[in-house]
């Protein structure tokens, strides 16, 4: 009989441990709100290629996306939504005044190695790793562009959000192609679609 009590008391045990660590992982994973940061901005141009300010792109595709967001009903919060300076560190403190927010970076890219092209998706965090690859996937799925592996980097912008965050390289602009079609608009909506798409599929895996 002691031993019989003991085996329940046991597994009522376990089923409360359970259940805790259910719902404190879905509190600790859930995110509501989705803050779009628009790389460089003002004084800062960011790479500066084929005639093409990646500031301007970064801006192009961050609106685009904060627009498919909130037409899905997500929350969204811009960390600049005109051509305006904004500090590292205040992207970060921007990120982390928001509650259940992950944190989103568009950058474009460039090398003098003119020949290398594509887009890749930087992370810091074992989160940050599942929303890159599943905001790759959705790149991937609406455009025509090579996919490069995505990789952990220490960014600043990274580094200090704690939100789950992840950067976002739309392209090489110094690759004369790939340049001619992030001119494009059309392409810019793809890219922004993408990205959203990637968000929202995640969402509850997170």
């Amino acid at each position: 009989m002691a031993s019989s009590l003991c085996f329940h008391r046991l597994r009522r045990t376990l089923a409360i441990l359970t259940v805790g660590i259910m719902v404190a992982g879905a509190n600790a994973q859930a995110f509501t709100s989705v803050v779009i940061d628009a790389g460089h901005g003002g004084r800062d141009p960011g790479s500066v290629w084929n005639g093409m300010f990646e500031k301007n792109l970064c801006l192009d595709v961050a609106k685009r996306l904060n627009a498919l967001l909130q037409d899905r009903n997500m929350k969204t919060v811009m960390t600049r939504s005109r051509d305006s300076y904004v500090d590292l560190g205040e992207r970060s403190a921007i990120s982390n005044r928001q509650e259940n927010a992950i944190f989103v970076s568009i950058h474009f890219n460039a090398s003098r190695n003119h020949s290398i092209s594509g887009f890749e998706v930087h992370y810091r965090s074992k989160r940050g790793l599942t929303l890159a690859k599943s905001i790759e996937r959705g790149i991937s799925k609406a455009v025509n562009a090579r996919k490069r592996e995505g990789e952990w980097k220490d960014y600043k912008v990274l580094r200090e959000t704690n939100a789950t965050a992840v950067l976002v390289e739309c392209g090489f602009i110094s690759h004369t192609k790939e340049a001619a079609r992030c001119s494009h608009p059309d392409h810019r909506q793809a890219l922004a679609q993408g990205i959203a798409n990637g968000i929202l599929a995640v969402k509850t895996k997170l």
